[in-house]
């Protein structure tokens, strides 16, 4: 036995319908829609693929094409790529930012959400450039930060009372 390797890292494997390396895991299955194929891109640590793309028939019109390095390099980046931009759209989603005019001077609002499962919260606030704090808020995760919405709080002098 290898006393080197780590048992927390998944052992590399490579074969024609399953590669493991870099992080991640490509299956080819056999696609439920159709007759054809399908390849299933799993991080290491998860259970449900973060990806399915189709996949290439083999020349016998069949079976699949065997997986190999380029292809496998390939869905890595393909994948890791769709994680990202899913992140990112999300984090865009929990923390809204809006600039406005107030005072003569620049006032960021910003909301931030928490997606707790079983009690989701969402804290408005405003700050100078500065960063001082105007105000904040407790407010339904739900609650919808708009340009209008943040100005009409300016002018209620960040009052708790006037966002609910």
């Amino acid at each position: 036995m290898d006393e080197t390797r780590n048992d927390s890292e998944p052992e590399t494997i490579r074969e024609a319908r399953l590669w493991r390396d870099n992080g991640w895991t490509a299956q080819v299955i056999k696609n439920e829609d159709d007759d054809g194929w399908a390849v299933a891109m799993t991080p290491d640590g998860q259970v449900e693929p973060a990806l399915v793309g189709p996949w290439t028939m083999g020349r016998d019109k069949k079976n699949p094409k065997p997986l190999d390095t380029a292809a496998f390099n390939t869905l890595v980046k393909t994948a890791a790529e769709f994680v990202r931009r899913h992140e990112q759209q999300l984090h865009a989603s929990l923390h809204q930012q809006i600039e406005i005019s107030h005072d003569g001077g620049r006032v960021v609002v910003t909301l931030d959400i928490d997606p707790d499962e079983e009690a989701p919260t969402a804290l408005l606030r405003a700050t100078t450039a500065a960063g001082e704090v105007l105000g904040e808020a407790s407010v339904s995760p739900a609650f919808k930060l708009t340009r209008a919405r943040a100005s009409a709080w300016a002018e209620a002098a960040f009052s708790v009372q006037s966002v609910r």
